[in-house]
């Protein structure tokens, strides 16, 4: 810490919560933001020994913590990929760790062992992954072949186990918009059943007693915007049953426009047409499996749902 090119600062009480870059770019330290940006991007800000990046510009500091600048760092920062597209990929970002992916409709994120030659968004990550020389991409958790949104890769076995834990104790948070027929009632509460899954069928039912293999599955939801006979909901895992969204949704009477598995009444009088269920990942965070910080992401719905939002909205107006 004796050298030139080494300049190290500690929070203070009166400083906590403000940017990084912000605090960065004080008369008495790097003098602009653009400088601080620039020493950011490159790898030249830690914050107690982290590296920090593009993505840490906008974190809230805490008092007490330890802000390095090392201005004549060797080599460069360690890389980071940010949203593009790529092979085919709509990549909201990668680094050494992990892969944050879009996924589109119609595509499923793993292979079914039923249908091993069905495209799927794993085996586009392989194509796009092996011509760099890097290793096999890992499952973190996955969402169904009609469903679109986020999904969640990781590029070792210790980031995906990490990964996974958050998920299984319930530290990553996963929302996701729906638009399903009527208007649940209250507008914002929980939904909790006891589901199995049926290895015939190859779907979710509601277990009528509690069988062994029965899951809670939980989720919260509210009503985002309500149309005449169908409403735009907000619903928030607890808990990730495969289908959970869709089933507790349609046991509830108030199945996904476009959902053609999980509706237990008669059809709604008037058919909402849509080719598949109405159902996007909006938005997920989770801790980085290597430094812990926080990271989250938000994708819009893509262009048919945007479509089918506002066909909803004239025919409310």
């Amino acid at each position: 810490m004796n050298s030139s090119n080494k300049c190290q600062w500690e929070v203070s009480e009166a400083e906590a919560g403000t940017r990084l870059d912000k605090w960065l770019a004080a008369a008495e330290r790097l003098g602009s933001r653009s400088r601080a940006l620039t020493a950011i991007e490159r790898g030249r800000i830690f914050i107690d020994d982290l590296e920090q990046g593009s993505s840490d510009a906008a974190r809230k500091l805490q008092p007490g913590e330890t802000v390095r600048l090392w201005m004549d760092r060797p080599g460069t920062a360690q890389k980071r990929y940010y949203e593009r597209q790529d092979a085919g990929l709509h990549l909201l970002y990668e680094d050494q760790s992990l892969l944050v992916i879009n996924k589109p409709a119609g595509l499923l994120t793993v292979p079914l062992p039923a249908q091993p030659d069905e495209p799927s968004l794993l085996d586009q990550l392989r194509r796009y992954l092996r011509p760099q020389g890097k290793r096999e991409p890992l499952v973190v958790h996955r969402i169904d072949r009609d469903t679109t949104g986020i999904v969640l890769f990781a590029k070792t076995h210790a980031a995906q186990q990490q990964l996974k834990s958050q998920f299984e104790s319930h530290e990553a948070t996963r929302v996701y918009l729906a638009v399903v027929y009527g208007h649940p009632n209250p507008a914002a509460g929980t939904w909790r059943d006891l589901l199995t899954w049926d290895r015939k069928e190859l779907k979710q039912q509601r277990a009528k007693k509690r069988p062994e293999r029965a899951k809670e599955a939980v989720c919260r939801y509210r009503l985002v915007e309500r149309f005449k006979d169908s409403a735009l909901i907000e619903v928030t895992l607890v808990t990730g049953k495969r289908n959970q969204i869709r089933v507790q949704a349609g046991l509830r009477g108030h199945p996904l426009v476009g959902e053609k598995i999980y509706v237990y009444e008669a059809p709604p009088p008037k058919l909402i047409r849509f080719n598949r269920q109405a159902l996007h990942a909006y938005r997920l965070g989770f801790h980085h499996p290597i430094d812990g910080r926080h990271m989250e992401f938000e994708s819009a719905p893509p262009d048919d749902f945007q479509q089918l939002l506002r066909q909803l909205r004239e025919v409310t107006a």
